[in-house]
């Protein structure tokens, strides 16, 4: 696989910047929006652990974002942390992103790290063609300008967007996925990848949706030098409105890194007519 040189982080890529003691400010730019023009929710968590690991000294062993309202394009959104309780080896805190006085969402997390590691991998990367043999994941002109336009994203497993036929397809899909010039993924970098979970219903439906986070999940495994990360998708259940799915996230080499998990309230997208 080629190799790029590392210039980018996820603290570069959100422009995320400490205010005060915990106290960051991110810029809501069209680089980090959804085609519904307001933060991708993924961001949003990345933002929050971005804050909470440089506060702690700690890097994050898991943490959630409850989604409570809308970011909208060019608004400025304030990321306050609170390091509520700082033990031997893990810390319990919580960062709360605000516009003025509105609260945003909410990220639960504990960051820290251990000595206990298993020899060997519990569970196996899916077997699926290397991103160069992928066909590009192209979101519809339509949506306008989104992240999407930012992220370098490949169909490794199930349907691109002009192939749903409305045929049902399986729960189970692929994408690869790279922020170009970025080789050393972080929760932050992992928290944006595992939001494409919320457009997994597509696959098994056959048909484009739009899906909103509730809440989003971020566990990390183990991080190591990687250019492509494999988002593995697997849906479990839509019901009533709200589908649910985990997304395991695999460098190229075959680590796990982590595991992504959603609730989401998901729609069928028609595109207008012409």
């Amino acid at each position: 696989m080629p190799v790029v040189s590392p210039t980018v982080n996820a603290k570069d890529f959100l422009d995320i910047e400490k205010v005060d003691e915990g106290h960051w400010r991110i810029e809501v730019v069209e680089r980090l929006i959804t085609p519904g023009q307001f933060l991708f929710g993924g961001c949003g968590l990345a933002a929050g652990l971005v804050a909470l690991e440089e506060d702690s000294g700690r890097p994050t062993i898991w943490a959630t974002a409850h989604y409570l309202s809308y970011a909208p394009t060019h608004s400025t959104v304030d990321v306050y942390t609170d390091l509520a309780v700082v033990g031997g080896n893990v810390t319990q805190a919580r960062a709360t992103a605000k516009i003025g006085d509105k609260e945003i969402l909410t990220v639960n997390a504990a960051l820290g790290r251990g000595s206990l590691s298993s020899p060997t991998p519990w569970s196996q990367m899916p077997d699926v063609p290397p991103p160069d043999e992928c066909p590009p994941r192209i979101i519809p002109r339509e949506l306008g300008e989104s992240i999407f336009a930012h992220i370098d994203t490949r169909v490794a497993l199930g349907r691109t967007y002009d192939q749903l036929d409305g045929t049902p397809g399986s729960p189970h899909s692929a994408l690869w996925a790279r922020i170009p010039s970025h080789l050393d993924p972080s929760a932050a970098t992992l928290a944006i990848f595992g939001d494409y979970v919320s457009g997994g219903a597509a696959n098994p439906l056959g048909r484009r949706t739009m899906g909103r986070s509730l809440d989003n999940t971020i566990r990390i495994a183990s991080l190591e030098r990687t250019e492509w990360v494999l988002c593995d998708i697997q849906m479990h259940a839509l019901a009533g409105g709200f589908s649910q799915g985990v997304a395991f996230l695999w460098s190229d080499q075959g680590t796990l890194l982590g595991v992504a998990s959603q609730s989401i309230a998901t729609k069928i997208w028609d595109p207008p007519q012409p």
